[in-house]
């Protein structure tokens, strides 16, 4: 099989200068091999059953001493019908389909339109379940980036980028950043394994697009010998994850001033570094400085796609944050996460659901009240009809009760 990869694969000749081989890396002594990153298969496994414990054993406990709280969800009534055209068809029917199952469900159209908006905000994630998956990222992208300073505070290369291509490729590679790259790309691994039951955002593609480009620039920049720029391009993206994370459980929390603060700051920290330091230092450093030690090949235009692929991420992640920033500046608050899982009609839902809810509990307590005064008069008229009085109900009261819903 590696003498297969070898062959096919990692045919020298695209992923290496011209005139350096295989053998040539080989006979160097600890240089990157292509099978060093089979490790990161279990280690993602790992990664994903460590996750599952981190959330229930610490995630969960720390939500509900931060106050967490989840939305009220209207629970649907069983309809067999509905139930089957929602799993197999659609969750938002149109409005033919709507009419075709109110007539065979027997009820309005008004209330198919109400059990299918009842029906999707049961399946939409709890501010505990989304909380649980922030907490696990930031656990880990704070963990990752005080690994990754330490490793690199003392090496050349984090200061001048230079540095980076000095004897390149024949650069020995040492215990602890290659231990960084793997938890690293492991890390990623995980979260392409559990992107089909974490939160849906409304940049869910181009989360995928970010994991596989991810997976592709480490585990080729550690084939190819790019560990010296791969480790800067690893720390900077995790040094504004983390205030990120930080921000979006404060916000499930609740802690609304706490939270602002924290994205004004992760915001700036993410333009400056995703728009400035990392085309300016990272990009400059692969496209340019890098030609003044050999010659342009197959790895190297290969590598800077990727690289330039993830920079367009960035600007578009730019522009959601702007969005936000905007809404904090003229708004006075940040309204909620440009990337969050909840589509405008999905707004619609929520508000529209709690707008039930909120009625049945005024009609509720309406009812209450009504009650208790007609039980008090039919009281005061058995204890007061010697006297001849007598206690009327007011009029409107009747006629509030009366009214449809």
């Amino acid at each position: 099989m590696e003498a297969l990869l070898d062959r096919w694969l990692w045919w020298h000749e695209y992923w290496l200068p011209p005139g350096i081989t295989w053998d040539d890396m080989e006979m160097e002594g600890g240089t990157p091999r292509p099978r060093d990153l089979l490790a990161t298969l279990p280690l993602a496994l790992g990664f994903v059953g460590l996750r599952f414990v981190f959330e229930r054993a610490v995630a969960r406990p720390l939500s509900v001493q931060l106050g967490v709280r989840d939305r009220i969800r209207v629970r649907v009534s069983p309809v067999s019908e509905l139930e089957s055209f929602y799993n197999q068809n659609s969750h938002q029917p149109s409005q033919s389909s709507i009419i075709s199952l109110s007539k065979k469900c027997d009820l309005t159209q008004r209330q198919v339109e109400t059990w299918f908006r009842h029906r999707r905000n049961q399946d939409r994630p709890s501010n505990t379940k989304k909380f649980c998956e922030a907490c696990w990222r930031f656990a880990f992208y704070l963990l990752a980036f005080f690994v990754g300073l330490a490793s690199l505070i003392n090496a050349p290369w984090l200061w001048d980028q230079r540095a980076c291509w000095h004897g390149y490729p024949k650069q020995s590679i040492a215990e602890a950043h290659y231990w960084y790259y793997a938890m690293e790309l492991a890390f990623y691994w995980s979260l392409l394994l559990c992107v089909s039951v974490d939160v849906k955002r409304k940049d869910f593609k181009e989360q995928i697009i970010h994991h596989v480009t991810t997976i592709f620039l480490i585990g080729f920049s550690y084939c190819a010998n790019y560990v010296r720029i791969g480790t800067l391009v690893l720390m900077i993206h995790d040094s504004t994850d983390i205030l990120l994370e930080s921000a979006k459980m404060l916000n499930y929390a609740g802690w609304k001033k706490i939270c602002d603060v924290l994205f004004v700051i992760f915001a700036v920290l993410f333009l400056v570094t995703r728009l400035v330091l990392f085309p300016g230092k990272i990009i400059h450093a692969t496209l340019v400085l890098s030609m003044e030690f050999f010659k342009p090949f197959f790895g190297y235009y290969f590598f800077n796609v990727l690289l330039l692929v993830l920079q367009a991420l960035h600007v578009f992640w730019a522009w959601l944050i702007l969005r936000m920033v905007y809404k904090f500046i003229f708004l006075g608050k940040v309204k909620r996460d440009e990337r969050s899982d909840e589509e405008s009609s999905d707004e619609e839902d929520e508000r529209a659901d709690e707008e039930d809810v909120s009625a049945r509990n005024e009609r509720e307590c309406a009812l209450k009240s009504k009650l208790t005064v007609l039980s008090n008069c039919v009281l005061n008229n058995f204890s007061n009809r010697r006297k001849g009085s007598t206690c009327t109900m007011p009029k409107t009261s009747f006629r509030t009760m009366e009214k449809p819903n």
